[in-house]
């Protein structure tokens, strides 16, 4: 069956009846969407607007929340199915497709501009709570739009209803700009989409040519090695949102790809899903990725259809066969996906085909794919993604990684030298990616010891921290990849049969060095011995438990998942741990492993073996002897090389590797950085919500748009919202009085029923300051203080934030509030310290929401404030000159 005729069948349908429209505007939160009884997502069915089952136990709920969650998947479907229609319209002439897409439109001609731009997450929507979402819809939108009316279908008064929807949706997708980001991408596309719309050619050349537009997403978010900077997950997000774009640029009149550098770029980052893509074709949940994701979604088999047709005979020679090759994937359960809902509620079919495909592939893919030839080896290769920092060293169907980057940026977790391993069919070690960014375990998914990494000292990794590939080296059917953080190397070599992991700490003081082994399936250790209870210290994990060996030597642990078995053989000199903690994302909690080791010099040695092969180990001084029955093999780790020998031969892997230069995805400039004058006082202030007491000869100043973080509404001007702040110290001490001009004052109860919105904290969502401050080279110190009643509720900033009594009080004025309060700063008057890191911040909340309006900051914005919760930049603080 063609594409045609299937989408004629699929849109029936719609076409028999008119889908529920949401009056509501999405609304993202901790419960909306999810079974309160299993934490399991409910099903979406456009049809059955109060009527959310679970697919796991059965149960039907009916709530605000779940309503409000579900409008957003039902906005996004409704527009696609505008556009679906509309193309069934222009391909057939069916005059009831093109009613039926034009009654779509209509049904959003007021209901959009009454949708309130407001207690939005992520950038200013009318429909949903994020700007990238609202982007999604409009192209849709448009494009349905802009198909009728090519075709005839519209009346002048659609037209004009239409425009006002999109004048509208430009204003504030323009003014919300995100950079580098993958969502940026989709609101250049979005853009340039209404730029076709109005025939405004300003709008297009700044949405498709500047730097954050279409071309700059293209020539630097896509890095050398073709990968999205934000890894896979995004790469595939930002892909479909380029390509949109590029084809409405060219109908623009704005060609791109006539550039053959940058034809050859969008060649490259098509392919690089393919280079790190896992033998089961998902790709690797790194970073902030969803786990488990099939390559072959038809949302992403779109993206290599549209690629293939667009850049035609310059197209890479291994697009066809990658193509054929998703083709012949067995297909996952479906996906729910913002920017693609096309299959929402239908069955999936266990392949896809072409005649599987959206609306969208209509107009974008070439009638027939080339001849199917085999997939080169220029795709599944031993190579080092330097962008990435990631290395991949590939034997059969088994697939082995180190990350050598990490960071906390660009959605990155704290987990340098990483290891990934699948081999025989099975993920035996997996990186877990995110889960859910609204649920309290987010915040495992985003720490060390959520991954195979190590840590230090039982605390995750830095997000400042760096690692990089030291040495790569491929030698027949041997190879290894040494990748180095701070004091800790960790060095992989592969074989044939099994895999050999050497980790080495080298540090002037001792440390505690942890790697844990989150293995898939039962988990067994094989080596006699017993266990005994351990404090387990952590939020997320428990029952940990010490293994107490009955003889020194070697341990073996043993993964059972079906009938396939890994043995992990680990070196005895480490303590070995038995852990519970949160497994893979939707899944239950599963126990992983966990060696200790401490010291200045520590190594943690360890076999890991898919096959069977392996009988024992022995550990040397440098080296890991591998014994297989009768037959023994040594492998020698050192610097510069690894030498593997055994009876039959001697392999030596080098590949030194310099450091590579990444040149970083987002080219900000560092704000200047703020100072002024805190004076010296010889008795502490009166603390009660006065002045009294207070050295006011030198302020801070908070009282205009530089100092604004926004988010729907621009700064409102000094005389509705304003500060000013004066800090007094003395030797221990620093006193803070901050007076606040507010047109309202809206204070959160300390018991209020939770929001349960998300992973921020809901106390700033309420009038109140925060404070931060560091001295010299120490961790910066926070608090949050806000009014209540006669008394100030003050609690600590950080991971661990916990409730706190401090000196101080407040007290309303004629035009707000005052604060005094007394920040804690030991040590503050040693002859070492002329000048303090400082800030403070001021929290803006109004009647008529629920998230918070804005925030002032004295080290300034200006800027948005989304997603900064109770966080602060260290580098954004300010300088107090302590006088005396």
């Amino acid at each position: 069956m063609t594409l045609r005729a299937r989408l004629v069948e699929r849109a029936q349908p719609v076409l028999d009846r008119m889908p529920p429209v949401p009056d509501a505007k999405a609304q993202l939160s901790q419960d909306g969407g999810v079974c309160p009884a299993d934490g399991a997502q409910l099903a979406f069915d456009p049809w059955n607007p109060h009527a959310h089952r679970c697919p796991t136990c059965g149960t039907t709920y009916s709530d605000a929340r779940h309503h409000a969650h579900w409008a957003r998947a039902q906005h996004l479907w409704l527009a696609e199915r505008a556009a679906h229609l509309a193309t069934v319209h222009a391909l057939t002439g069916d005059a009831h497709a093109a009613q039926r897409a034009r009654e779509m439109l209509a049904a959003y001609y007021d209901r959009y501009h009454r949708s309130p731009n407001r207690d939005n997450v992520l950038g200013p929507s009318h429909l949903f709570f994020s700007t990238y979402l609202e982007s999604i819809w409009i192209l849709d939108f448009i494009a349905a739009a802009h198909l009728l009316r090519v075709c005839g279908a519209l009346h002048d008064t659609d037209i004009d209803a239409i425009s006002a929807i999109a004048d509208e949706a430009a204003t504030i997708i323009g003014e919300f700009d995100e950079g580098m980001s993958n969502r940026q991408t989709w609101n250049s596309a979005a853009l340039t989409a209404i730029a076709v719309w109005f025939g405004d050619e300003d709008l297009a050349a700044t949405a498709v040519t500047g730097r954050h537009g279409l071309l700059g997403h293209l020539a630097d978010g896509f890095r050398a090695d073709g990968m999205w900077h934000e890894g896979e997950n995004y790469h595939l997000f930002a892909m479909r949102g380029l390509l949109l774009g590029l084809q409405w640029a060219a109908v623009a009149g704005i060609d791109l790809l006539d550039d053959d550098e940058l034809a050859a770029h969008l060649g490259v980052a098509l392919m690089a899903p393919a280079v790190t893509a896992l033998p089961d074709h998902t790709f690797p949940a790194r970073k902030d990725a969803r786990f488990g994701v099939s390559l072959a979604h038809p949302a992403y088999i779109e993206c290599w259809e549209a690629g293939l047709t667009l850049l035609g005979t310059r197209a890479p020679d291994e697009l066809p066969p990658w193509l054929d090759t998703l083709y012949r994937t067995s297909t996952r359960p479906a996906l729910t996906y913002d920017a693609y809902l096309h299959e929402a509620g239908e069955t999936v079919p266990p392949h896809r085909t072409r005649a599987d495909l959206s609306w969208w592939a209509a107009w974008m893919m070439q009638p027939t794919l080339p001849a199917a030839v085999p997939l080169p080896a220029l795709v599944i290769r031993n190579c080092v993604l330097d962008a990435q920092g990631l290395a991949l060293l590939r034997y059969g169907d088994r697939y082995v990684s180190l990350e050598c980057i990490g960071g906390g940026d660009g959605h990155g977790h704290p987990d340098r030298l990483h290891l990934t391993v699948h081999a025989d069919g099975v993920h035996w070690l997996a990186d877990p990616g995110a889960g859910s960014y609204v649920t309290r375990d987010l915040f495992w998914y985003r720490s060390t010891l959520a991954h195979n990494a190590p840590r230090l000292d039982g605390v995750d990794q830095s997000p400042g921290d760096q690692a990089r590939c030291t040495a790569f080296d491929v030698k027949g059917s041997w190879a290894s990849v040494t990748g180095r953080w701070g004091p800790v190397q960790r060095t992989i070599v592969t074989g044939p049969r099994w895999i050999v992991d050497v980790t080495t700490l080298e540090s002037p003081e001792a440390r505690v060095l942890e790697l844990p082994w989150h293995l898939a399936g039962q988990l067994t250790v094989v080596t006699e011995g017993s266990w005994r209870r351990v404090d387990d210290g952590h939020e997320f994990v428990s029952d940990m438990e010490e293994f107490v060996p009955t003889t020194p030597g070697p341990m073996l642990v043993r993964a059972m998942l079906g009938d396939r078995t890994l043995a992990l053989h680990l070196a005895g000199d480490a303590t070995l741990l038995r852990v519970n903690g949160p497994g893979l994302p939707g899944g239950p909690r599963a126990p992983f492993v966990m060696q200790r080791v401490s010291g200045t010099t520590a190594r943690l040695a360890a076999v890991i073996d898919p096959t069977g092969s392996v009988t024992a180990i022995a550990i040397g001084a440098d080296e890991v002897v591998v014994h297989e029955g009768g037959v023994s093999t040594v492998v020698r780790v050192a610097v510069p090389e690894t030498v593997v020998t055994s009876d039959r031969e001697r392999t030596v892997l080098a590949g030194a590797r310099a450091p590579a230069r990444v040149t970083p995805a987002i080219l900000g400039q560092r704000p200047a950085r703020s100072s002024a004058v805190a004076m010296r006082v010889a008795d502490a202030p009166a603390l009660d919500g006065s002045l009294d007491g207070f050295d006011l000869a030198e302020s801070l100043a908070l009282d205009d748009e530089l100092c604004y973080f926004r988010s729907e509404e621009p700064y409102p001007g000094a005389n509705q919202f304003a500060a000013q702040a004066w800090v007094n110290w003395d030797l221990d001490t620093l006193y803070v009085a901050v007076e606040v001009i507010t047109s309202t004052m809206v204070l959160r109860a300390p018991d209020a029923p939770t929001l349960r919105l998300d992973n921020e904290p809901d106390d700033i969502h309420s009038d109140g300051i925060q404070v931060y401050c560091r001295l010299a080279s120490d961790p910066v110190l926070g608090w949050l203080i806000r009014p209540w009643d006669d008394a100030l509720l003050a609690r600590t900033i950080g991971p661990d934030p916990a409730a706190v009594a401090l000196q101080g009080g407040w007290e309303r004025t004629p035009d707000g509030y005052r604060i005094t309060a007394a920040i804690p700063c030991d040590g503050l008057g040693h002859d070492m310290h002329a000048a303090v890191h400082f800030d403070v911040l001021v929290n803006e909340m109004r009647n008529d929401r629920v998230r918070r309006a804005g925030q002032l900051a004295w080290s300034g914005g200006p800027g948005w404030v989304y997603l900064r919760g109770d966080r602060h930049d260290p580098s954004r603080l300010g300088v107090l000159e302590l006088h005396e």
